[in-house]
């Protein structure tokens, strides 16, 4: 079962932890998603919540939807490194965003993404550092 967050429509989460699955690899592409009312009913949400879902997702263009059949992954791999990049960038914005919510400074949390980095290649800790730069300009 999931912990829903009261603060984010229900919806939304639900289609992040779809992309995350998407993106850890438990989903590939070609994959059949289980049906609205059996991911109603292991999520214990509505089904016309899933409907939504699924809706939003084949809009994005991260799953098909073939009637009568069921609801599938994309085998695009261009459009899955899409999907990891767009989570990526979303998870790093929020956090640039709560660090400034909650005053602390630049050099601060940039310290604390630099520990993080320790644990990462060069390459990655420099594109890490590029982006961190790039979303930062565009955070209110």
């Amino acid at each position: 079962m999931v912990d829903f967050d009261d603060r984010i429509p229900i919806y939304l989460q639900i289609m992040d932890l779809i992309k995350k699955k998407i993106i850890k690899g438990d989903l590939k592409g070609g994959d059949k998603l289980p049906s609205v009312r059996e991911l109603a009913v292991e999520l214990k949400v509505n089904p016309n919540t899933v409907q939504r879902v699924y809706q939003e997702l084949e809009r994005e263009g991260i799953i098909v939807i073939v009637r009568g059949t069921g609801a599938f992954v994309v085998s695009d791999e261009k459009k899955l490194k899409e999907i990891k990049e767009s989570l990526a960038g979303e998870r790093i914005k929020n956090f640039i965003k709560e660090m400034k919510e909650i005053n602390l400074s630049r050099k601060t949390w940039t310290f604390c993404y630099q520990n993080i980095g320790r644990r990462l290649i060069k390459w990655e800790f420099w594109r890490l550092k590029v982006c961190i730069n790039i979303i930062e300009k565009s955070v209110p």
